[in-house]
């Protein structure tokens, strides 16, 4: 795998076809490995354990907007040409819950306790976007770069084999050229696909950027890349670069938040948000969580989970004597404020990296580039962009 915060360097360069996306999927298997990525389901480009790359959705695109989201017909049958979805790569490294012990009253009134052991898994994940595999770099650095490293997240992390599809296509709520983390892949990936679709067919660039890389693609059908395919593959993505839906103002984020905890801004969104916690759950990089015992009816048996939570949630900040933050206003500059400011204290970079799912799956379509930049125009605060 491409080792948690490496760099990727250019190692080899190829030409696949169908023939040799299908060929992708049944060598991973091959190799053992359950390859996850996206398909159609229940009207949305889920992402799901693949038998076979036929279990692409090819020909299949997205429309997005602020609250909105919805699949549409392509007519060029490409496989990667759709947005980000409603699930990141973070249930998979993250789950959403984790029994951590289990406890049993035994006849002799004794107790006995049984610690979960991480469950060990070997994933290849197809079709990574390179914000998601910044995502991914990020919750590296927060659940295994530290002090205390979660060994639930390790046993997933470890030997993941990811293929990123950079991106040709980006939608209406996509901000990732203003974080810096897309829609080229430059990094973190063990293989790297470009797809074109043009008058010379339908083909993929494939670049290794790992020793396993070059040794899974070396086991594929290919043909040697080609300057044409080059050529519009770079093409395809730098205009994809050029065709962001949207963007964040160019000033310091981190001086921005810091300098405008007082502005009426937080009040007006605060009259929109519902404190869902929806844009928590889709985002690939918030990580909270809290844990619940649960016990059955007879008392005899025990379990501590651990399970996501949310900064949305009343509950989150209780202490004796009530909650810190108990109003809406107080919940989402707490979540806005650190996922582009104090994230940078802490784990030494902002914690978004652009994809748009909290656009997207907010209920009230409540946009973060939108209060960014109404938070810039209100206080003025927040310099040229570093």
């Amino acid at each position: 795998m491409a080792a948690p915060g490496a760099t990727s360097g250019h190692r080899a360069e190829a030409v696949l076809d169908r023939d040799g996306l299908d060929g992708l999927v049944r060598v991973l298997r091959l190799l053992g490995r359950t390859v996850i990525g996206p398909t159609l389901r229940d009207g949305a480009i889920v992402l799901d354990e693949l038998d076979s790359a036929e279990a692409l959705p090819y020909g299949w695109g997205v429309e997005l907007e602020a609250g909105r989201y919805r699949t549409r017909r392509r007519e060029d049958g490409a496989a990667f040409a759709h947005s980000a979805g409603p699930q990141s790569w973070k249930p998979f490294l993250h789950p959403e819950r984790i029994r951590q012990w289990t406890a049993d009253r035994r006849s002799d009134g004794r107790l006995s306790v049984h610690e979960e052991s991480p469950e060990s898994v070997s994933y290849a994940f197809l079709g990574v976007r390179p914000c998601d595999l910044r995502a991914i770099q990020i919750l590296d650095r927060v659940m295994a770069g530290g002090r205390y490293r979660d060994p639930a997240y390790l046993s997933r992390r470890t030997g993941v084999f990811l293929i990123a599809a950079e991106c040709t296509e980006p939608g209406a709520t996509c901000f990732c050229v203003s974080m810096g983390s897309g829609p080229a892949a430059d990094t973190g990936y063990d293989l790297a696909l470009t797809e074109v679709v043009d008058g010379d067919g339908h083909r993929f660039l494939c670049r290794s950027g790992s020793e396993e890389g070059d040794a899974v693609l070396a086991k594929l059908p290919h043909r040697s890349a080609d300057a044409a395919t080059s050529s519009a593959a770079a093409r395809a993505v730098g205009a994809a670069a050029e065709h962001m839906g949207r963007s964040m103002p160019p000033v310091d984020l981190r001086a921005l938040m810091r300098d405008s905890l007082d502005a009426q801004r937080w009040d007006d969104v605060a009259s929109r948000c519902l404190s869902c916690g929806n844009c928590t759950m889709v985002c690939p990089t918030c990580f909270c969580t809290t844990t619940e015992d649960v016990t059955d009816l007879t008392g005899d048996h025990a379990e501590r989970w651990r399970r996501w939570d949310s900064c949305y949630d009343l509950d989150f900040s209780l202490l004796h004597g009530g909650p810190v933050r108990a109003t809406p206003h107080s919940r989402y500059r707490q979540w806005l404020t650190h996922k582009l400011g104090t994230w940078h204290d802490q784990f030494d970079s902002s914690g978004c990296v652009g994809c748009g799912r909290c656009i997207v799956w907010c209920p009230t379509g409540i946009d973060l580039t939108e209060e960014a930049r109404a938070l810039h125009q209100e206080t003025g605060a927040g310099g040229t962009a570093q």
